[in-house]
């Protein structure tokens, strides 16, 4: 049966929480959806921005390539990436157990000053005789006397100090002296000279039970200046400051008969830049 029109009409109203969803039309719904529309532009915008920039690297990267173009080293190329190997290959030829003649370029300023260091750095240096035939091979022939008589003045002191006698080491114990290059750096180059300073890190002192001198490590930077002399890379000058040093490890300290077993297994390199 119809309900009259005469009858007095009613309202329903619904209890708290329980109000009918906001429609497509309402406004808080048109706000939200301009808010969308403008996150969605902003994504592609970020988006357009990342490949083009990712292109762009990719072309940079094709026109520097690995530093070397038909076969010869790019200087260029080894400065943008100071870190990364060039593929330049190890010099064959050694004068008293040293790498020598180098290439007459940057790279092989740097070559030359990362196996002079580790000469340099070697317990051959704690022995006048050895100590001298490194310097007559990589130094230039006008300097020898005056850096032997500097080397002669440090590391007898250090000998001294570390109590070897003539490089050897007193009986039961093991001397240890090693550089490790850990990168090289061009201050100054030339056609006929340069200047190299090269970060390394070294191990020395005295291995076996009842050392006074444990071996322990260190990081100094070396600075080499050298001459183009006749058909290589020669010292002319030196100069050394402590670091840059890194935080020390937590690993276990070895036992003195391991780390002298190491030195004695372990060969060293040649480097090249």
């Amino acid at each position: 049966m119809s309900v009259s029109d005469d009858q007095p009409h009613t309202r329903t109203r619904l209890p708290a929480g329980e109000q009918p969803a906001l429609g497509p039309q309402a406004p808080g719904f048109r706000r939200l959806r301009l808010l969308g529309g403008v996150f969605v532009v902003v994504f592609l915008l970020v988006v357009a921005v990342a490949v083009v920039n990712r292109t762009n690297s990719g072309n940079s990267n094709s026109s520097t390539g690995s530093g070397t173009t038909n076969g010869k080293s790019n200087d260029a190329g080894a400065q943008s990436a100071p870190t990364s190997p060039t593929g330049t290959q190890p010099v064959t030829t050694t004068s008293n157990g040293i790498g020598v003649q180098y290439p007459h370029t940057s790279e092989g300023a740097q070559s030359a000053a990362a196996n002079y260091s580790v000469a340099l750095g070697s317990s051959d240096m704690y022995a006048t005789q050895s100590r001298h035939a490194i310097v007559s091979t990589i130094a230039d022939a006008a300097n020898v006397a005056t850096l032997n008589s500097r080397f002669d003045a440090s590391y007898d002191a250090e000998a001294t100090r570390l109590g070897l006698d003539n490089g050897k080491a007193p009986a039961g114990l093991t001397f240890v002296s090693r550089t490790v290059p850990v990168g090289t750096k061009i201050d100054a180059f030339a056609s006929d000279a340069a200047t190299v300073e090269i970060w390394n890190t070294s191990i020395g002192g005295l291995a076996g039970q009842g050392s006074q001198r444990p071996i322990t490590e260190y990081w100094y930077t070396l600075t080499l200046k050298l001459q183009w002399s006749g058909s290589d890379w020669k010292v002319t000058d030196f100069s050394q400051v402590d670091g840059p040093t890194p935080i020390s490890g937590t690993q276990a300290v070895s036992s003195y008969g391991d780390m002298a077993n190491a030195v004695n297994q372990f060969g060293g390199f040649r480097y090249a830049r």
